[in-house]
This record gives C-alpha cells, structure tokens and sequence, in this order.
C-alpha cells in the first residue's frame, strides 16, 4: 500500500510540474532517420555531434522553461552530455522543464489489414523504463497511428492500437513514469474534416475503453491527440474556428474530465497554423482539461533554419524558438496575437 501511495504522489508531482497554465511541451524525439531528414533541408550531415548540438541548442535555451514544462527526448539524447559536461536531461531539469521519452520502437504495417499500420515496443518496456528513470526521464510517450481514407482505419486496426497504448501507459504508472498516450489519426490524404472527426472520435472512445479496461489512472496520464482537420490534399480546407469546433466537440465526446491534461500535436501544420488552431480551440469556452501544445517540427523548424549548423547561429536560433515557444505560450491561453508574428522579428 505504501508503495502505491508513493507513486501516486511520484505521478501526480510529475503531472503538477507538466501541467501548468501557459506552459507546454517540446518534442524533440525525432528518431535517426527521421531528423536526418530535417537537417537535410538545411546542408548538415546528421551525425551524432550534430544532433548533440541540437539538442543542446534547443535544451539551453535562457528562459525557455516560461513556457514550456516538458520535452520529450529521444533515446539517444538521454544519454548525451551539453558542452560543459553536463547531461542534457538535467540541462533541462535545470531550466525547470521535465525530461521524457520516447519509448515506442515505430510502426510496422498491421497483417492482415491492408493499409492500417500498428506500433511495437512492448517486449521488455519495464526494464527499460526503469533505465530511463535512472538517467532523469519522468514521462514517456507512445504514438499510434491511423491513416485515413473511405475504409481506413479498419476496427481491427483501431482496437490492436488502442490495447498497444492501454498496455503501455499501465506499465509506465507502475513504474512511475507519466505515459503520454499519443493516437495520430494522420493528415495525409484527400479525406474532409467531416471524415476526420469521424474516425477520430472511433479512436478516441476505443483508446479510452482499452485504458478503462487496463485500469490506467487518468488523472496521472496526458493525452496527445490529433487536431481535427482535413486531409492535406482535401480540396476544400476548413476555417480555423471550423476546425477548432470540430476539435472540442470530439474530445468533448470523448474524453473523460479525469485525463490530467491535453497537449495537441502538430502533425504536419505550418508553425502559424499549428499556433492559430490551438488558440481558436482555446478561445471555444471553458473545457474540464487545460489544452495545449506538444509540438515538434512546429516548434524547431523556425530555429533550425536559423541554425544551419553554425555554431555562429546558435544565439539567434534560441531567439526564434524562444519567440515560437512564447507565442504558443500565449495560444493555449486563448491570448494570440497573429501580428506578434511579424512584431518579435
């Protein structure tokens, strides 16, 4: 009894200190392929210095910590050490945001079901959440995903995920850790807004059915789903209040007034409508979770373009992450200006 008491309150300070007014997440757990992508578009080799740089970019930033609470951290990055030695996650301990991580180990497509895709990454979780918890990580997170189309995701698909995260997310409140439970329900493809709230309110009540049945508290869980929107292709593009409308009536379906908090991820959206979409849902009336950002590319493209791989840089990068977290800040209060856009450059 002890020991679930302790870390009931090991979870709910982890929730209280990720939780704040204003604040949200970073996601900076970009796997190796995929950030060897992102520094392609701007001329530098992702070696493993280069991604340290980064990262200790990112991670020392002066003042990030007003308005970000958390980051999510890649595997790798636990690991690596800021120029003077320091470990980066208690770089970012220091700053007064919470380290995470990453904990699933991708998708694979799904058998038997053509065109729906399923997460792995179970297969001795425990043992390596307790490493993780050993080198500073006080969450973690697990994404599933779900293409869209007049058939997809098939309900085979949407159960197979939904038990993935449920399971995962019971053994990360056993060992402690915050589970951030991700379900993206993709923005590739030509599918409507209509289509999209469809199969996203299908997913959501499946997850939470799954998390029900494997008794995960969600006052010590947060949840990172999908913003409703159309498909990238999809001729017709809803509003930004439309789509922030068609947001809040999911979750409103959805999601129990228990879950911790909410944090949206970006999926594909511009900084500026990333940022636009989440103070139009903050700006939609009183809601029972706090709503706001754990982005990725939505955060860090604008430094990284700065950045270019110049240690000359790194100042004026900082600068434009700090100005993105700041507004983002603002978004998930309702308070965003659009022409602070053009008024912090």
């Amino acid at each position: 009894m002890n020991t679930q008491s302790s870390e009931f309150s090991e979870l709910q300070a982890t929730i209280d200190a990720i939780a704040q007014p204003g604040k949200g997440l970073l996601a900076a757990d970009e796997s190796s392929p995929t950030i060897a992508k992102r520094f392609k578009t701007i001329g530098v080799e992702s070696t493993e210095e280069n991604r340290r740089a980064w990262r200790t970019l990112l991670l020392g930033t002066a003042g990030l910590g007003e308005f970000v609470s958390g980051i999510i951290l890649y595997e790798e990055t636990l690991g690596q050490c800021a120029d003077d030695g320091e470990p980066l996650p208690q770089l970012a301990a220091r700053q007064g945001i919470v380290p995470g991580i990453k904990v699933d180990k991708g998708k694979i497509a799904l058998a038997h079901a053509s065109g729906d895709e399923i997460t792995e990454g179970l297969d001795g979780l425990g043992e390596r959440l307790q490493r993780y918890k050993q080198q500073g990580a006080r969450f973690a997170k697990w994404r599933a995903v779900y293409n869209v189309s007049d058939t997809l995701p098939s309900r085979l698909a949407m159960e197979a995920n939904a038990e993935g995260l449920a399971r995962y997310a019971a053994i990360c409140q056993e060992a402690g850790i915050v589970p951030i439970v991700e379900p993206e329900v993709l923005m590739d493809g030509d599918h409507s807004i209509e289509r999209c709230a469809q199969v996203t309110e299908a997913v959501l009540h499946e997850v939470f059915h799954a998390l029900h049945r494997h008794a995960v508290v969600l006052e010590h869980m947060l949840l990172k789903p999908s913003m409703v929107v159309a498909g990238k292709e999809h001729a017709r593009q809803a509003s930004v209040t439309a789509a922030a409308a068609s947001t809040v009536t999911v979750l409103g379906r959805t999601v129990p007034p228990g879950v911790a908090g909410i944090f949206f991820l970006s999926g594909g959206q511009t900084p500026e409508e990333a940022t636009a979409h989440l103070d139009a849902i903050n700006r939609t009336g009183r809601r029972p979770w706090p709503l706001s950002f754990s982005y990725g590319r939505a955060l860090q493209e604008p430094p990284l373009k700065v950045w270019r791989g110049q240690p000359g840089n790194v100042k004026a990068a900082q600068q434009a992450l700090l100005m993105r977290a700041r507004l983002n800040s603002a978004a998930s209060l309702g308070r965003y200006d659009p022409e602070d856009e053009t008024r912090g450059r």
